[in-house]
C-alpha cells in the first residue's frame, strides 16, 4: 500500500518494483530470523549485491548503476518495509563510506575504493562517533600525526554500522588539536572483513587486493535494541600507517566533508524510517482487516480508521520531504535544513506509527510473532543515528536564523 507514484521517472518506479519484489521474496522470509539470531546476513547481502544495490548512485564507469540518490533512497525505503537491518546494509554503504569518496575522492581514490564498494564487492563504514562524541562530533579526540609521507592515526570509533564485516572506511582524525574541529582531516582506511570465511562462501564482502592496515581491527559485535543483525562495532586504530594518497580531499578539511555526508545521510535516515513506518502500518491494515472483536473488523472502528488515516497522511508527508530533499542535494542546492527537517520528521512518525502498530495489534503486537515489534525496535534509532532529534532541531533553527538574517 502507500502513495509512491508522484512525480517519479520511470528508473526510479522500475527500482522500487524491483527492490519491493526481491525483498518481499528473499528478505521477508529471513527477516526475524536474523533478527533473533543477530547474525550478519551474508547470503541475502549477495544476493542484493548481484542486483547492483551497493552502487545504485555511482557512475557505471566505476561499477555503479548510474542512477541517483532518490534511486537509493527508494531502494533503501522498499528494504526497509520488510526489515531495517537489510536497509541500513544498503543505506550505511552508499550514503557514509562510498558517497563522500565519490564527492570528495581523487580520481585514483575512486578507481581503489570507490570501484569496489559501487560494485558491492566489499561493504564500506563510516568512522566519527566516538566513545567521548556521539552528538558533538566536534570533540572527536582521535589523532594522526605526520611522519614522512605518512600519518600515524591512534584513537577508537564506536557504533559503527559494518565495523567488522567492512573493509573500507572513510575515518576522522585530528591533524591540528589545537584547532579543533578546524584541525580534522578525513582518510580512506583498509581493514579485511571479519567473516573471511562467510565472505568466501558467497563471494561477497572481501577483496584481496585491498591491503588491510597493520593496527586497525574491530571490537565485539555490540548488543542493540534493534537493527540486531546490522553489523555494528567499536573501530581501534593503534599506530594505523596511512600513506599521505590517503587523505580525502586536503588535511585540515575533513570537518565539511563530514557534515555534507551528515546532510546526505540524514536524506538516507528519513527513507529508512519511511519505510519502517509504511511496513508496520501496511501490517496493521492487514491485521485489522482480519481480527474481529465484538463481531466486527477492528478497522471498521470509526477510532481505528482515524489512526491510519492520520499514520498514512504523516508518511505520505515524510516522504514528500525526503524526496524533496533528495532532489535538491542532487540539484547541487543547498539542502541542511530540508534534510534536518525530512530526518525529523520521518523518524518521529516513524516511532509513533509503529507504537500505534503494536497497540492495533494488541496482545500479539507485543509477541515475536508478528513483526510490528521489531519494527517498533527498529524505528528508535531512527530518532537517534546521524543526529538526534534534538540536534536536528538546532540545525533546523539556526539555517531558519540564517535565512532570515538574524543569526548572530
Amino acid at each position: 500500500m502507500g502513495d509512491e507514484g508522484f512525480y517519479l521517472e520511470d528508473h526510479h518506479e522500475m527500482i522500487r518494483e524491483m527492490v519491493r519484489e526481491f525483498a518481499e521474496a528473499e528478505i521477508a522470509p529471513v527477516a526475524a530470523r536474523y533478527d533473533e539470531s543477530e547474525d550478519f546476513p551474508w547470503d541475502t547481502g549477495a544476493l542484493m549485491a548481484e542486483l547492483g544495490l551497493f552502487g545504485i548512485p555511482f557512475e557505471e564507469g566505476l561499477g555503479g548503476a548510474g542512477m541517483d540518490l532518490l534511486a537509493a533512497s527508494i531502494a533503501v525505503e522498499e528494504l526497509a518495509r520488510v526489515d531495517a537491518s537489510h536497509s541500513i546494509m544498503i543505506g550505511a554503504h552508499t550514503s557514509l563510506a562510498a558517497t563522500p569518496i565519490d564527492r570528495w575522492g581523487t580520481e585514483a581514490q575512486k578507481e581503489r575504493f570507490l570501484r569496489p564498494l559501487a560494485s558491492g564487492r566489499v561493504l564500506g563504514g563510516f568512522g566519527l562517533t566516538e566513545p567521548g562524541s556521539g552528538s558533538d562530533a566536534g570533540a572527536m579526540r582521535t589523532t594522526a600525526r605526520k611522519a614522512g609521507d605518512r600519518w600515524i592515526i591512534n584513537g577508537s570509533k564506536t557504533w559503527i554500522t559494518h565495523g567488522g564485516v567492512g573493509e573500507v572506511f572513510v575515518v576522522g582524525a585530528l591533524t591540528s588539536p589545537d584547532k579543533g574541529s578546524r584541525g580534522v582531516t578525513a582518510f580512506v582506511l583498509t581493514k579485511e572483513t571479519c567473516d573471511l570465511e562467510d565472505a568466501a562462501r558467497v563471494g561477497f564482502g572481501h577483496a584481496a587486493d585491498l591491503d588491510p592496515m597493520p593496527g586497525f581491527s574491530a571490537g565485539q559485535k555490540l548488543r542493540k535494541l534493534g537493527w540486531n543483525a546490522s553489523d555494528t562495532r567499536e573501530l581501534t586504530l593503534e599506530d594505523v600507517e596511512v600513506p599521505e594518497e590517503n587523505v580525502l580531499g586536503e588535511v585540515d578539511q575533513g570537518f565539511p566533508i563530514f557534515l555534507d555526508t551528515l546532510d546526505g545521510g540524514r536524506v538516507g535516515i528519513a527513507a529508512h524510517a519511511i519505510g519502517i513506518a509504511q511496513g508496520a502500518l501496511d501490517e496493521t491494515v492487514r491485521y485489522t482487516g482480519e481480527r474481529k472483536q465484538f463481531k466486527k473488523k477492528i478497522h471498521d472502528f470509526q477510532g481505528v480508521r482515524f489512526m491510519l488515516a492520520e499514520a498514512q497522511t504523516r508518511i505520505h508527508a515524510a516522504r514528500l520531504m525526503m524526496h524533496q530533499a533528495a532532489r535538491l542535494r542532487m540539484a547541487g542546492k543547498p539542502h541542511k535544513k530540508e534534510a534536518a527537517m525530512a530526518k525529523l520528521f520521518a523518524s518521529e512518525t516513524a516511532m509513533d506509527v509503529t507504537t500505534m502498530a503494536v497497540q492495533l495489534h494488541g496482545g500479539y503486537g507485543y509477541s515475536r510473532e508478528y513483526p510490528v515489534e521489531r519494527m517498533m525496535r527498529d524505528a528508535k534509532i531512527t530518532e537517534i543515528g546521524e543526529g538526534t532529534s534534538e540536534i536536528l532541531k538546532i540545525v533546523i533553527s539556526r539555517e531558519m536564523l540564517r535565512e532570515a538574517g538574524s543569526l548572530d
